[in-house]
């Protein structure tokens, strides 16, 4: 039908122009069938509201407010005629379905189902060969067709389209399976052998062949099962194949047909990459036929024929065997044969890896012969590392360390344990690099065979070849230990000689003589180390060195250290440690002091020059961080803070206010400016100032203009103040 409009003016509708209709749109334009959706609105407020609504609640609202499924009624069939009509109409819709969908094989099963509710057979049959032509390849149609002519009893149909299915698709073994199952229910044994038979020509997987042959067994037919078994290993030459075949033949008591079979498997897959289980069965079989010296041959000819790397269960199942049969030397014979032969493989492809020596020579003391365990360790420690750099010995030396410790604890043999650490030593290359643990482990050992000499040689030799810290000290520690003093003088001078710069020989060495109560001594000491150009620790010694001082009661070689030391350096710690000795010099624990003696005259005088020159202590460096100093801000704040809880716990001696005044205030600067008039004068603070100065600078204003534009707005806010009241 054409679409018209009215001639005349311009008060009638014009028609779209083509440009803006569309043929497959009939009279619509593109505008009238566009969706148009809300604009999306701007949320102003993002504030939370004050009742949150929760998805159960927005869920809960949403099923309230759904409006009920609208249900096609039921409709009751009368007479023939309404159910011709009925089945006409759904006919068409389902013609209509697969017309649209025609590769969805859900609507045709679901078509011939229908058929199929209303008795119509032939029907149903045809609706699904016409499926077939268009998804013969899809399995799950050929199931249903056949299934349907099962439930139906249609018994030569279903054979019939089970022929065509496994003709089709003979790799889909469900269809076998079904197939021969429905053969089975109607007792045509004969017909499932014939289908067995056609799917074994296919060369199916192991699950076919196995159902195949319980087949078989569920009717007794023995021989029939043992002619499949011979086909089945020889389609699938496997271990797992080979084994079920064995126990096949056990269950049924044929024990040389089992051992046979395995034999036979041995020879055929011994370098397959399964050998292990097999071989694992078939030494099992023997064991349980009580033929133990045909398992154990078994068991060593796998053992040499089946990689190491996949022979772990294999070496578990036997020593197993060898402990339930065998004696001790057997089992370790087994186990130690096995991981000697890894362990030279190793070695052998890389003699320099040392970790694998280690697992050897351990194997090897786990067996405990001697000549293979000194062989083993002469091996290992004949590879000496290709650079002289300690990273590359500091592994190898401990091949010597365990060498020597063997010789010592295990073989008991003094001398040659004795020959190693003096082989050893002689090994090293001492001028480059040394180890100390290695001297000290050969003097500790001469010490235990109590043969001191050769101990102090060692260490002798050690100190002058290759001194380090760690020979120092336990040389020392010997000496000590055996009262010889004037070795350990000697030693420490060596040490001190060796290292000027080490604090912590100075200071054992005056320790040393301080408990031996010599003072001048140890004073001397002392002064030689803090006379030192450098040292590692200075305040450390520094610290001792004071203390020392102060526990021989010499307070006026205390302070000479402490103006010593501030001549060195002016940190916070040291003028707040010499605040604190000047407080606390003759002082004891206020407990020991009694009330009487605190209120003596005496007492008072003492405590109070005691504060004074503590006081001078702090004024100086408080004078010193504010002078010469005045970048240390913070360490004068932290002086002001331990000057005040000094003050704080001298109680009623203490002056705080002395300390107040000294602390840092807030002070708001102001800068006078004159008003237009010039009588008076405004005070503007230093910030509004320095805004005003960027102001002008970004608006060519000058300064005084700027000012003056602040007062005026300082003035004008004043009066509106003064009006409000």
């Amino acid at each position: 039908m054409a679409l018209t409009t009215r001639g005349g003016g311009g008060g009638g509708d014009k028609a779209p122009p083509p440009s803006a209709s569309d043929s497959s749109l009939g009279f619509l334009t593109k505008r009238d069938t566009e969706v148009k959706l809300p604009r999306a609105t701007r949320v102003k407020n993002k504030t939370p509201a004050s009742v949150q609504i929760t998805a159960e609640q927005i869920l809960r609202e949403a099923r309230e407010r759904q409006e009920p499924e609208i249900r096609p009624p039921k409709q009751k069939i009368t007479d023939s005629i309404e159910l011709s009509e009925y089945r006409l109409r759904r006919r068409k819709e389902f013609e209509d379905v697969i017309r649209r969908v025609r590769w969805n094989v859900n609507a045709w099963v679901k078509y011939a189902k229908w058929e199929e509710q209303q008795q119509d057979f032939v029907r149903a049959r045809s609706v699904y060969e016409r499926a077939l032509d268009v998804a013969h390849r899809d399995h799950t149609l050929w199931l249903k067709y056949a299934e349907f002519e099962m439930r139906n009893r249609f018994v030569n149909h279903a054979r019939n389209v089970w022929d065509r299915a496994v003709s089709l698709l003979p790799r889909v073994d469900q269809l076998w399976y079904k197939y021969i199952h429905m053969e089975e229910l109607l007792g045509a044994v004969a017909n499932a052998r014939q289908v067995f038979e056609r799917w074994m020509a296919w060369r199916p997987d192991t699950a076919g062949w196995n159902s195949y042959i319980k087949f078989e067994l569920r009717y007794g037919e023995v021989e029939r099962g043992r002619a499949i078994y011979e086909r089945f290993v020889a389609e699938h030459p496997r271990p797992d194949t080979f084994i079920r075949y064995a126990k096949f033949e056990m269950k049924r008591g044929e024990v040389e047909r089992a051992r046979r079979v395995y034999e036979r498997a041995a020879d055929l897959l011994a370098d397959d990459e399964d050998a292990e289980i097999l071989f694992v069965a078939f030494a099992e079989f023997e064991e349980r036929c009580r033929e133990v010296e045909r398992a154990r041959a078994i068991y060593k000819y796998s053992l040499d024929r089946v990689p190491k790397g996949r022979a772990e269960e294999l070496y578990r199942k036997f020593l197993a065997f060898e402990k339930q049969f065998g004696d001790r030397e057997g089992i370790e014979d087994a186990i130690v044969g096995k991981r000697r032969f890894q362990y030279e493989d190793e070695v052998r492809k890389n003699p320099l890896n040392y970790d694998s020596w280690f697992d050897y020579i351990r194997l090897e003391e786990s067996v405990g012969n001697k000549d293979r365990i000194r062989e083993v360790y002469e091996r290992a420690i004949a590879n000496i590392p290709p650079a002289e750099e300690k990273r590359y010995w500091q592994r190898y030396i401990y091949l010597w360390i365990n060498y020597a410790l063997y010789e010592e604890l295990d073989a008991k043999d003094m001398e040659r344990t004795r020959e190693v650490y003096r082989e050893c030593l002689k090994l090293i290359p001492h001028k480059k690099f040394t180890f100390a643990k290695l001297w000290l482990m050969a003097a500790q050992f001469e010490v235990r065979q109590k043969n001191l000499k050769a101990a102090r040689q060692i260490l002798g030799n050690a100190i002058g070849m290759a001194p380090k810290g760690k020979i120092f000290k336990k040389y020392i520690e010997i000496e000590l230990y055996l009262g010889n003093f004037d070795r350990c003088r000697t030693l420490y001078e060596k040490y001190i000689e060796w290292s000027p710069a080490n604090c912590y020989a100075w200071r054992k060495y005056a320790e040393l003589e301080k408990n031996l109560s010599e003072t001048d001594r140890a004073r001397s000491i002392y002064e030689l180390a803090i006379a030192q150009p450098a040292l590692d620790t200075p305040e450390v010694l520094w610290k001792e060195y004071l203390q020392f001082e102060i526990d021989e009661n010499e307070f006026d070689r205390t302070r000479e250290l402490y103006e010593r030391l501030l001549d060195r350096t002016k940190h916070l710690k040291v003028w707040i440690s010499y605040a604190e000795f000047e407080a606390s010099t003759g002082m004891g624990g206020e407990d020991s002091e009694s009330e009487e003696i605190k209120n003596e005259v005496g007492y008072q005088e003492q405590q109070m020059e005691r504060i004074r020159k503590c006081r001078a202590i702090f004024e100086r460096a408080f004078d010193y961080f504010r002078t010469s100093a005045p970048e240390l801000k913070e360490e004068r704040a932290m002086l002001l803070e331990d000057w005040l809880n000094k003050e704080v716990s001298f109680d009623d001696l203490g002056d705080v206010t002395l300390v107040q005044k000294k602390a840092p205030r807030k002070v708001k600067r102001k800068r006078p400016i004159p008003t237009e008039d010039g009588s008076t004068v405004a005070y503007v603070p230093y910030s509004v100032i320095s805004f005003f100065c960027c102001f002008c600078q970004k608006f060519h204003f000058t300064v005084l203009s700027a000012l003056r534009i602040c007062l005026k707005i300082r003035y004008h806010n004043s009066q509106q103040d003064s009006n409000k009241f």
